[in-house]
């Protein structure tokens, strides 16, 4: 070995903590990180078993895989770095995982300020190198072609949930309706919830026998069936992924239905129907249309309604006060790739601008808290039984993502809102009674 590559590595040696000092120097990390109330919270146990800030019990304990763990976590300095560390192992999460995203808060205020940016940065730094990953089956998104074609967002609707049937069976309720559902009381079962809510769309449409609907953005098809079996309509409903509308349309023939509903494959800018619809419906879709596309869509929903017909958007919002994120987001990256949350002030005014009257809106936010905790609680108890569809960084994905979104609608960060709009006739005639009791009866 040459004079030069002996320092070199004695060098490295130097720079490199032992194990006991990388255990000491991320000790002090968390400390300089996480100290406050969020300890309280969510303890730590390192690579070596020990514990952090203590051993008292604690809801959640973020397991630190090995010395370099920390380094791996944080220094990419964005959301998706962290977020595939836990994705690719590098830590874990045991208990409740909906309350790390409390630590997540709290390391947002704890990074303010340059100083101590640059400080945690060099420490962070002194500790090891990752020993490299193995990237797993699905990988982070990669799309082409201009934003919100309708060639893109075929992709990246096949990206999200072309990832197996099977896979959202085990945790996604009997009629595998994969949006908020509507509980009457927090101990409400979630086929249950998941019931009332169909129900419900169907009273706020007011949906009647002979009636024709569409449900744009209709997933495995629940809606439509349960429109079709109990309130007598014609339903279509439309999809991007052909796996999804291939269980839709089996699940709807062993129903006994398929003369009265149907799912195909086919994005809402392709819909072409001169007798038009009674009804309109989506849930869940919206979020994926973009900001920039919404005159669009709501243009073309008013071109399919017959006059007095109703249109119900159910769709995810983001709060108008929220602070734009820098960098890219996980959810971009890993989840709902070009998927867009606007302001509920910015979707009402432009369907008020496309000629829809806004007739009831309603937040549903706390019904989403509570079904995705549903949602995250099903997931992991069928751990082993979904790495038989996916490996364990997707499941990882579905994981993060849907305890991240339960504590964003707890704490107001993330909305979900019913619109109901109305298409009126000419003389500015609605059809639609004078009070909301039907809803409720």
């Amino acid at each position: 070995m040459s004079k030069e590559k002996e320092t070199e590595v004695l060098d490295e040696q130097e720079q490199t903590p032992q194990p006991d000092e990388a255990a000491r120097l991320t000790l002090r990390l968390l400390d300089e990180l996480f100290a406050g109330d969020a300890a309280h919270k969510v303890g730590v146990r390192l690579w070596d078993g020990t514990l952090w800030p203590d051993a008292a019990p604690r809801p959640v304990t973020v397991v630190l895989k090995h010395p370099g763990a920390l380094r791996e976590m944080f220094l990419p300095a964005n959301e998706v770095g962290l977020a595939e560390a836990y994705l690719y192992d590098d830590f874990d999460i045991e208990g409740d995982i909906e309350a790390v995203f409390d630590l997540a808060d709290s390391l947002e205020q704890a990074t303010l300020g340059w100083t101590r940016k640059l400080r945690v940065a060099r420490d962070l730094l002194r500790l090891p190198a990752g020993q490299g990953r193995r990237p797993g089956q699905r990988g982070p998104a990669r799309l082409k072609g201009k934003r919100h074609s309708i060639t893109r967002d075929r992709q990246a609707v096949t990206y999200h949930y072309d990832v197996s049937n099977d896979f959202y069976a085990l945790w996604l309720d009997q009629r595998m309706v994969y949006s908020c559902a509507y509980f009457t009381t927090p101990d409400d079962d979630l086929d249950t919830a998941q019931a009332r809510k169909l129900d419900y769309i169907c009273r706020k449409l007011r949906l009647q026998p002979g009636q024709r609907l569409l449900d744009v953005g209709c997933g495995w098809g629940g809606l439509v069936m349960h429109a079709a079996e109990h309130y007598g309509v014609d339903a279509t409903g439309i999809t991007l992924s052909q796996p999804q509308a291939d269980l839709a349309n089996e699940r709807i023939a062993a129903a006994g239905l398929a003369d009265r509903c149907r799912v195909e494959v086919q994005d809402y800018r392709q819909v072409d129907e001169p007798d038009g619809y009674d009804a309109l419906v989506s849930v869940g879709m919206f979020e994926h249309v973009g900001e920039a596309k919404l005159p669009q869509y709501f243009a073309l929903a008013a071109r399919l309604l017959k006059p007095g017909g109703v249109f119900l958007n159910h769709g995810i919002a983001n709060r108008a006060t929220n602070r734009p994120k820098s960098g890219p987001s996980f959810s971009d990256t890993y989840v709902f790739p070009d998927g867009e949350l606007v302001p509920i002030s910015t979707t009402l005014q432009v369907a008020e601008e496309a000629g829809f009257e806004v007739r009831d809106v309603e937040s549903l936010r706390e019904h989403y808290a509570l079904t995705l905790r549903h949602w995250v609680r099903r997931l992991e108890a069928h751990h082993d039984q979904a790495l038989k569809f996916v490996d364990e960084p997707t499941y990882r994905v579905w994981r993060l993502f849907m305890s991240g979104s339960a504590h964003g609608f707890t704490v107001g960060r993330l909305n979900v809102y019913q619109a109901l709009l109305v298409w009126p006739g000419e003389r500015g005639q609605s059809g639609l009674p004078l009070t909301r009791a039907d809803w409720y009866a």
